[in-house]
């Protein structure tokens, strides 16, 4: 999961609604020199990658839900002492805005996980991280469409390049896969999941005016809640998994590094070096992750992956280039 975002239109100065650029804290950066915010913003790309190779390495000792469910329970109990004086000022604001906080809860915590972790039975781990470089692209669709945001025809041309390198990843560069649907089902959940994902960043604009460690951890909390009735259903279904070292250090894992600790490093990043350079590393992400999935998971790389993360990048690079 990617940082709840504030965004920036493009690479421009001015704010805007248009999102592009993921930014989670004050908006009066301060760009410095050195090496420090750079190691810092290398995190979050390698623990986001790293959750989609867990993902698919476990994909066969935790069910996707059990894997969701507690990875947001166990990551709310860490952070609570933390953020709890945030949290006491703030909730009489958040519950004003009840709606908005159960709805993004359910889009950005609850959906978009257990759908990442389905899709992690039937595709890659390369896949999944290549594909949600389409995020960004998705997401300005959905501000055109919902809050009819302005969108150039140059950058609705990037939107669409980016669209089409998304659709080669889901045919795996195989024209005749349209002819016969034999699409593989992870790769058609992960693109729902991004879908989803991109539609609670671009209503992300309606949560309450609450501190971000806040709405961080009472939306770890509320989508942790909202799964409880799917997660006890799975283990009526298939039973609960076993407290393997494989299990128990896949859950540590995703609770603490791509959930806590990559959120907090992106954070401190952007506030040295500002949001528009720092959005660059989110490109990391599938590089990461396919380092990881070829070292241990022996997943290969193949041309279309090539093809689908240039069309991905050059859209997004048409799509914010100035005049």
């Amino acid at each position: 999961m990617l940082p709840d975002p504030v965004f920036k239109s493009g690479w421009g100065d001015s704010e805007g609604e248009i999102p592009f650029v993921f930014q989670t804290s004050s908006k009066n950066a301060r760009p410095i020199h050195g090496f420090l915010p750079y190691l810092l913003l290398l995190v979050p790309p390698l623990c986001w990658g790293g959750n989609a190779v867990v993902a698919r390495g476990v994909a066969d000792v935790v069910p996707p839900v059990s894997l969701a469910f507690w990875r947001w329970t166990l990551a709310f109990f860490i952070l609570m002492p933390f953020t709890l004086g945030h949290v006491k000022r703030d909730w009489r604001t958040a519950m004003q805005s009840w709606q908005w906080m159960l709805i993004l809860s359910c889009l950005g915590i609850s959906c978009f996980n257990v759908l990442l972790y389905t899709a992690a039975h039937t595709t890659t781990a390369i896949n999944m991280s290549l594909m949600q470089t389409v995020m960004p692209a998705t997401i300005i669709l959905i501000s055109w469409v919902v809050f009819r945001e302005k969108i150039s025809s140059t950058q609705m041309v990037g939107v669409v390049v980016s669209m089409a390198g998304a659709f080669i990843l889901v045919v795996h560069g195989q024209w005749r896969v349209l002819l016969t649907m034999e699409l593989v089902e992870g790769d058609v959940l992960m693109l729902i999941a991004v879908f989803i994902y991109a539609l609670y960043s671009a209503l992300f604009r309606k949560r309450p005016s609450i501190h971000p460690l806040s709405m961080l951890a009472l939306t770890f909390g509320l989508g942790a809640l909202m799964l409880l009735p799917l997660y006890i259903w799975e283990l009526v279904r298939v039973g609960p998994f076993s407290l393997s070292v494989a299990a128990v250090m896949s859950i540590l894992y995703v609770a603490v590094f791509p959930s806590i600790v990559a959120y907090f490093c992106w954070n401190r990043g952007i506030e040295l070096i500002g949001a528009n350079r720092a959005g660059l590393f989110t490109y990391l992400v599938p590089v990461f992750a396919s380092v990881l999935a070829i070292a241990f998971l022996g997943e290969t790389l193949h041309l279309y992956h090539f093809m689908g993360m240039i069309l991905i990048i050059g859209g997004m690079v048409i799509f914010n280039r100035r005049g």
